[in-house]
């Protein structure tokens, strides 16, 4: 019996190594094919102002951060780079726009710029030579336009109104991009949805910009 144990166990070592070795040599095998390359991430750059930048907000509560969101849920392979800054105006936009280019390269870039023209009363030629500046610009490095307009209040007067609104529309029909006439269309008459300076949106308001803005850059997200 003492015998056939040792033979037994010998077998059973035999099996065993032989298992263990086959094991390594797969699993080399394996690591040695190459892996599936993935692709990087197309990006949708947002160049804007406070409105977009979420000015009075949390982090992650305004429209272009509930974008990112839902662009990660239901287009795959893309993200957003937000590059607004509070109080940017269409000449800032123009002056970052080549090195926001360069270090995103985006397939989409967003524009939603203008309003702090219009505040403060900046030249209206010198707002459409800065959109055509930054559209011309995402255009020579190969990514779509959504150009997004804004509205002045009636107390600017009538010509410098219609013209600033006029001008969003003359810049995307020349260079035949997206436009999204109005940001805050969703809740322009609604009081209650901006905050105590009646400039910037709340939190709340937030999901129906994001809902606006939508329909407009989804047609771009290929």
């Amino acid at each position: 019996m003492r015998v056939v144990y040792a033979g037994w166990r010998a077998r059973v070592q035999c099996v065993l190594g032989y298992g263990v070795l086959t094991l390594l040599v797969s699993l080399s095998a394996q690591a040695a094919q190459p892996s599936a390359p993935v692709s990087p991430a197309r990006t949708v750059l947002v160049m804007g102002d406070s409105l977009s930048a979420g000015y009075g907000l949390a982090p992650g509560q305004g429209w272009v951060a509930l974008m990112a969101e839902r662009i990660a849920q239901q287009k795959p392979g893309w993200r957003v780079v937000n590059a607004s800054i509070s109080g940017e105006t269409t000449a800032g936009g123009a002056a970052r726009i080549d090195a926001e280019l360069a270090r995103s390269r985006p397939a989409v870039v967003v524009i939603a710029l203008g309003a702090n023209d219009g505040l403060r009363g900046l030249p209206l030629e010198q707002m459409r030579a800065n959109l055509d500046r930054m559209v011309r610009a995402a255009r020579a490095a190969n990514a779509q336009v959504l150009l997004v307009g804004m509205r002045m209040p009636p107390n600017l007067g009538k010509a410098y109104t219609d013209g600033f609104t006029n001008t969003f529309t003359t810049v995307a029909t020349q260079h035949e991009v997206a436009l999204l006439p109005f940001l805050l269309e969703p809740i322009a008459l609604d009081r209650s949805a901006y905050q105590d300076d009646n400039l910037h949106p709340v939190a709340s308001a937030q999901p129906k910009l994001r809902d606006h803005v939508w329909p407009a850059l989804v047609p771009l997200l290929k």
